[in-house]
């Protein structure tokens, strides 16, 4: 039995790295398609910033930004609160970051405006956004049951995004990683979670076709992730197939990372990847994970969500 098996946080560490390294390692071919990748870098596999964001080597996008903000929020409250994700949100706009999606900028302005919540029903917000932040609201309700799951996986979603194929597709992610956490595999995964949501969504099927240059919109974005991790025989093989499909690259590269961080381990990431990361950001996930889980924990132990006293 691996350390990884024994130690749901180590593989929980995998995942929060994972997904910074996925997002370092995808920015820098975001938005090109795969010739073009093949052209400029033959095969992407470095660390090196750049792209058109110009960042540089080691920085991350809002993928990894927001998720750590979510964290944030999370340990504040003692549970994933609207409210708090929302103003956590809110203050991370505040910062000018180089990149933020539009469905997100209108989620935040819409709470400043209105202070409510979640916003409406728009056939628009069927993006990767609430996906590629869900991450620590997955550790944070570890072992809880599964409609605190899920409803956890919503409040955090609709304060930006509203729509059942965003719901649905994010809080596969979220069950895959928690039943990576607790030892599941591969086989277990694509039967269990990813099995439900094509019942549930026929759209995501993943296996007709190879799905290159995937677009921000969710079903394109699972598919391609679904078939590096399924199709690959660890972590990096996973995220360099997924990158350099080109598209929306850093949030399949992030996306990708967190499920195939928690399947391996942070031992899987190579140490020209996690070395790369920035200082500050690997700090801070280092931080935030072993406080969500025991927060994950103290929830299970309450029969319920905890909040702040």
């Amino acid at each position: 039995m691996s350390l990884e098996r024994r130690h749901p946080r180590e593989r929980a560490l995998g995942a929060y790295l994972g997904l910074a390294v996925g997002d370092a390692l995808g920015a820098t071919v975001e938005f090109m398609t795969p010739a073009e990748i093949r052209v400029r870098h033959g095969v992407h596999d470095r660390i090196i910033g750049g792209g058109w964001l110009h960042l540089r080597p080691g920085a991350v996008t809002d993928d990894t930004a927001m998720s750590l903000a979510l964290g944030r929020a999370i340990l504040q409250a003692g549970a994933v609160e609207a409210r708090a994700v929302a103003e956590a949100f809110s203050a991370w706009m505040r910062t000018r970051p180089p990149d933020i999606g539009h469905t997100v900028r209108r989620g935040i302005l819409r709470y400043r405006r209105s202070g409510e919540t979640e916003t409406p029903f728009n056939e628009q917000d069927a993006g990767n956004g609430a996906c590629m932040r869900v991450l620590p609201a997955a550790l944070a309700t570890l072992g809880q049951p599964p409609q605190a799951v899920a409803a956890a996986c919503r409040r955090q979603a609709r304060v930006t995004h509203h729509h059942p194929l965003s719901d649905a597709g994010t809080l596969c992610v979220a069950r895959m990683v928690q039943q990576a956490l607790a030892g599941a595999g591969r086989r277990e995964l694509i039967h269990g979670p990813v099995a439900d949501l094509v019942r549930a969504h026929p759209e995501f099927r993943f296996r007709t076709r190879r799905e290159e240059n995937p677009s921000p919109f969710i079903v394109h974005t699972l598919r391609a992730v679904f078939q590096a991790v399924f199709d690959s025989d660890g972590f990096e093989e996973c995220l360099v197939d997924v990158v350099n499909r080109g598209g929306d690259a850093d949030t399949t590269g992030a996306i990708a990372g967190m499920i195939a961080g928690a399947l391996h381990g942070p031992g899987s990431i190579p140490g020209r990847w996690s070395d790369a990361l920035d200082p500050g950001v690997r700090r801070e996930i280092q931080w935030q994970t072993p406080r969500l889980l025991e927060l994950a924990g103290a929830c299970s132990s309450a029969g319920g969500r905890r909040r702040r006293p």
